[in-house]
């Protein structure tokens, strides 16, 4: 028997698929933990921006924003709203811009 035969069939892709594949969800928020206890205020202010810019970097990627200039604090909003987070401020959607930039 030729080795060929013996290879397992590799699974369908997206473009040799006879049927679409399905694809997973764009967000899922992922379990929370709570945070440690004593730290500044400050400290969790900013735990929490970084953790919203985050998410709202995955979900602007997923969307097919790639470049900082494509992201405008509108587009960032209207995707905040999407994935249901609360509009992010000036500061937040800077920090998703910074992000996006140096992700490359």
């Amino acid at each position: 028997m030729p080795a060929a035969a013996l290879k397992p069939k590799p699974l369908p892709t997206q473009s040799t698929a006879k049927r679409s594949v399905q694809l997973d969800l764009p967000y899922v928020p992922v379990e929370k933990r709570p945070l440690p206890p004593g730290r500044p205020r400050e400290w969790y202010v900013t735990h929490n921006r970084r953790l919203k810019a985050m998410r709202l970097a995955i979900a602007l990627l997923d969307l097919g924003v790639y470049m900082p200039n494509q992201a405008r604090n509108e587009k960032i909003r209207s995707t905040a709203e999407l994935i249901g987070v609360h509009a992010p401020s000036d500061t937040t959607c800077h920090m998703v811009r910074a992000l996006l930039r140096y992700s490359r």
